[in-house]
């Protein structure tokens, strides 16, 4: 489904939307360049998943945990050379602990993953600053 934002806010409370509809155990693969929304939409999906403090971009740091009714854990594959850098991080401990994985820059490490992942996608809109953002999985 797409949907299209004119702000930053507007980004946020659509990720609060989707999180709000998550039961644990899903993973977001993002796609979009730098600057299209990804760490807003995430900041909204944290409060939707009960989250109330700062949420940052995990770039540094490769991953960022947050709780809430449902722990959200959020990865930058930006600085990873290859997926077996990855696994040397426990992501296979991170895909057991039940949460939210969502994962900026998702298509450098696709064979990492699994078949059910959720693809949110970020494009420029037509529009000065509107964003087109594409959730695979159904309308929220």
């Amino acid at each position: 489904m797409d949907y299209i934002t004119r702000s930053a806010a507007e980004t946020e409370l659509l990720g609060e939307r989707l999180g709000k509809t998550l039961t644990g155990g899903e993973i977001l693969a993002y796609e979009g360049n730098l600057g299209m929304g990804k760490t807003a939409f995430t900041r909204g999906l944290a409060r939707g998943l009960g989250f109330n403090g700062r949420v940052t971009s995990p770039t540094f740091t490769i991953v960022n945990e947050y709780e809430g009714r449902i722990p959200l854990f959020h990865f930058d594959m930006y600085r990873l050379a290859d997926e077996d850098e990855l696994f040397d991080i426990g992501w296979e401990d991170y895909l057991a602990r039940g949460g939210v994985i969502a994962v900026e820059w998702s298509e450098r490490i696709p064979g990492a993953l699994p078949p059910e992942t959720r693809w949110v996608r970020f494009a420029r809109g037509d529009e000065d600053d509107s964003r087109i953002i594409t959730i695979e999985g159904g309308e929220i």
